[in-house]
């Protein structure tokens, strides 16, 4: 290999050609509505686990650290996920419940960003998300966790072939 990393990345290919067109003026007003547009057209198309999100969160030392996990629900404008509380996760959110969700959808040339405040919700949700994972043996986990995250921003990116990628912005509460 003589040539250098840099050139090889910058050979790789973008994104595919026939991209969905988006018109962030024909956007609905609510974001969990175009999120949900989004979604049904990333499954309509065969994206795998469009519900995967990565989790970005910075803990007590304020070093940043990302996962992948899966959006459990969408309610009330509230992003719910889950996971052990004595996870790095776990223990970023106690010390600092602030987070983004990012959503990539390659093939779509889509990707969704959603940061805010996070909170732990009512043990009781997560108990039946507990109870709802595949596999379980365990009839409860009192480590397991379900928290909400409430946007201050979600940002919609969709590329384009020309390189000149849209964005369309919904912002609460700032």
């Amino acid at each position: 290999m003589t040539e250098p990393l840099r050139d090889r990345l910058r050979a790789l290919p973008d994104f595919p050609e026939d991209l969905p067109v988006f018109d962030p003026a024909r956007a609905p007003d609510d974001a969990a509505e175009l999120f949900a547009q989004w979604l049904d057209e990333a499954l309509a198309a065969g994206v795998h686990q469009p519900h995967a999100a990565t989790l970005s969160t910075a803990g007590p030392t304020g070093h940043v650290t990302a996962r992948t996990l899966i959006l459990k629900d969408l309610l009330d404008g509230l992003w719910v996920f889950a996971g052990a509380r004595s996870t790095r996760k776990g223990v970023d959110l106690a010390a600092n419940p602030s987070a983004a969700l990012t959503f990539y959808w390659p093939t779509r040339g889509r990707q969704i960003r959603v940061t805010g405040e996070v909170e732990e919700l009512d043990s009781s949700v997560a108990a039946a998300d507990w109870a709802a994972r595949p596999g379980v043996i365990e009839p409860s986990n009192p480590d397991w966790a379900a928290w909400a995250l409430q946007p201050t921003e979600i940002e919609f990116w969709q590329a384009r072939a020309d390189r000149r990628h849209v964005r369309h912005w919904y912002r609460f509460g700032v």
